[in-house]
Formats: C-alpha cells, structure tokens, sequence
C-alpha cells in the first residue's frame, strides 16, 4: 500500500488531498508528497527490503504509489562501485561511484518515470507526456510503451541526435521545439492546462520528483545501512539533489538506520549553465535565469524550479558547489572512462570535474567517505568527445607495421 497522507506546500504550508495538481493555490508554491512515517515504520524493515525485487521497488513503502500497479521496467538496484583508482587521481581516500547508467534507457530517469506513470495509471490517465533535455523523453517513451500509454515528448530541436533517435524508437509522438528547455517547459504549462494529460514534471511532478529519493535508498543500503560523509550530485532543475537529501533524512526517520545522517551534499553545474552555482559562489540568495550554453545538455536548465531549494541543502548540509568548462566536462568523462571503466555522459563528466575541483579546493577531504552520482550513459552524447578521442594508430594489417606504431617493452 501507499502511505501517503496527502500534498503539502514546501513554502506556506497549506494541505491538499492526493490529486495530479502541482501548485499552491494560496501562494503559488511548490507540493510534495506527505507520507505517514509512523505507519511505515510499522512496516518497513531491512529484512523486508532485501526480500524484494532488485529494483527501486524494493523501498515501495517509502513511495507514494502501488507497488503491485507499477510500471516496471527493472529500474534501480545499480551498481555502486569503489572507485579506487579515481581516488587515487583526484588525491581523496574513500570514492565510490553510484552508476545510474545502468537503467533500462541507461539513465536516472528511469527512477522517476517508473513513480510518475504508476501514479499517473493510478488517477486513471491515458497519456503522459513531459518537457526533456532527453534523458527523461527516453525514459517517458519506453515506460508509455509498456503500459500502452500514448505519450507526447517535447524537446529542444537542438537536442543530441542519439536521444531523439532512441526516444523515437519507442513509438510514442515526439515534438521538437525551436527553442532551449525553458521554452519547452512553458509550453507544456500551457498544454497541461488545455489536454488531460499527465505531464510527469507538471501536474504529476510531486510524485515525479519521489523516485529520486532512491538513489539515496540504494546507496544507504549497499554501504551496509551506512551514509556517506559527502556526496557528490548533478545540478538540472535542483530536484535530484534535494531528494538525495531527503531519502537519507526519510531512512533515518522510518528507523532504517541506526544514526542520524550528517551526509555533506554538494552540488555540480556546468558553467554555461550554472545560475545555482553562481548565487552560491557569489553568496547569494538570489538564483537570476540564464540562456544555457553548454556541451551538458540534459543539464541545461536555465531557471531551475528547485534551484533555491538545492541552495538551501548545500547550505544546510556544508558542502560546496562549482561550475566546470566544456573542456573540463570532456576531461572529467574521460578521467572516469581511464580509471574506472564507466562511460558517462556529459552530466557524468560535470559530477566529476566538481569533484575534482572540489577536492583541489579543499572542500571535499582525503578523510571523507565520498558518492559521485553518475546519471547518464556516455553513448547518449557521443559528439562531445568524437573530436578528442579515436584509435591510437592506424596501420597496415602487418607485424612490421604493429611494431613501427609501438614500441613494447619485455617483461
């Protein structure tokens, strides 16, 4: 069962019953998902978690739908990796590396995509649709298409080609807009207002915005229902980060771990879009849009709706943030590839040239027990580094051509 109470407003407080709405009508805030934490604790139990699907369904008491409706394709339950040879580049002691590559269309996505269309099944609609940089149309189709759901994707023309190539495949309707997200993005408000549609990061985003929190879940778990001292977490809309920081606040909660959590959160932008990473480096509290301009597309989120928000967590948590360059995007995706063998994407490669700024800088310390989130596949954005990597040598099919190209050394 779901143990959900009902809808509350993060800014005035005001309550509202379950429904597909997003908004305060009293002030115009942001809702979210209030849960009876009492009557999971009841419930929930480590024993009871390691006897479910290895899936995010595994922490369906924590999650605001039926789990025995939900649409599933197998997400969640991804690797954790101990990322010792990445420690040992970037001078830190503990690394590990959550990889949310591995998800049915090889990105986080997937985690809120399977919550929003269960609960959009659950209020009984019959299309979903969604505002992307990519990674979320992939997942909006593939998850429509096996629930024989109709959906409408709208992304910007501008889009990488793999992403709008794979979302197509699925069979859904996918809508290219001559403009950036932000564009796209008011022209979904305007159509969740004319269709009765489920637009997932619309009028079913508080549900939406849930499945993030099990990244926190998985990670919890897989480190022995232990927390990380610092984590390490992409910036788009600022969602992510702040349910990263809420899962381990609701484990603790629920009575799941045994200590209080004290996780530093930290958060990545990449600097042709960073408007949360510039009011934290400027120490303000005023998050002003900007026009992305970034080779991290499925980041590119101008006015990001929980900017001020994931601000907040950073502030409260002590952590730090930065902005990195294109180039060190691209540097930061391959130091991951060279060391640990995981193909990010470009998002993947901001996550880790903030952590390796953050840890010159000081602010991420040798003595920490670190998570980077890794969100996406590298094959999605194959054309931010098809310029700088390629073979070694190319040679003629011969043995005296092998050794002219390389000189090897006798062991």
């Amino acid at each position: 069962m779901a143990y959900v109470e009902g809808l509350r407003c993060r800014e005035c407080g005001h309550e509202y019953e379950v429904a597909p709405i997003y908004t305060c009508e009293w002030c115009f805030g942001p809702l979210e998902v209030v849960y009876d934490y009492d009557a999971i604790r009841s419930s929930v139990s480590r024993e009871k978690i390691a006897a479910g699907p290895a899936s995010l369904w595994r922490y369906s008491d924590l999650l605001p739908v039926v789990s025995d409706s939900a649409v599933d394709l197998g997400t969640g339950y991804t690797p954790l990796v101990r990322a010792d040879r990445l420690a040992e580049a970037l001078g830190l002691g503990e690394v590990w590396v959550k990889n949310d590559t591995r998800n049915p269309t090889n990105s986080f996505k997937d985690r809120v995509v399977s919550v929003a269309l269960s609960k959009a099944l659950e209020f009984g609609f019959k299309t979903v649709a969604c505002a992307s940089t990519g990674n979320l149309a992939n997942s909006v189709a593939a998850h429509a298409a096996r629930a024989g759901l109709k959906s409408y994707v709208f992304v910007p023309a501008d889009l990488e080609a793999g992403k709008i190539v794979t979302t197509s495949l699925y069979g859904g309707n996918v809508v290219a807009v001559n403009g950036n997200y932000d564009d796209v993005n008011r022209l979904c408000a305007e159509l969740a207002g004319t269709y009765p549609w489920a637009f997932v990061n619309v009028n079913v985003r508080p549900f939406y915005a849930e499945g993030s929190k099990t990244l926190a879940f998985e990670t919890a778990e897989q480190l022995g229902w232990t927390t990380p001292d610092h984590v390490v977490v992409p910036i788009a809309s600022g969602s992510l980060l702040t349910k990263i920081d809420k899962g381990f606040a609701e484990l603790y909660k629920v009575g799941l771990l045994d200590e209080e959590p004290q996780v530093r959160v930290s958060g990545a932008q990449a600097l042709g879009c960073s408007p949360v990473a510039e009011a934290w480096l400027t120490q303000s509290d005023t998050i002003k849009p900007v026009k992305p301009s970034t080779i991290a597309k499925s980041l590119a989120i101008g006015n990001p709706a929980d900017g001020y928000y994931a601000l907040d967590v950073v502030r409260r948590t002590g952590g730090g943030m930065a902005a990195v360059t294109d180039d060190e995007i691209v540097e930061g995706m391959r130091l991951l590839g060279r060391t640990e063998g995981i193909f990010a994407e470009t998002a993947g490669g901001v996550t880790i040239a903030t952590l390796a700024k953050l840890a010159r800088e000081g602010v991420v310390r040798p003595d920490e027990r670190v998570v980077a989130y890794i969100t996406g596949h590298g094959l999605k954005t194959l054309d931010a580094v098809q310029e700088v990597v390629g073979p070694t040598a190319t040679i003629s099919p011969t043995l005296d051509a092998f050794h002219e190209a390389f000189t090897i050394e006798e062991h």
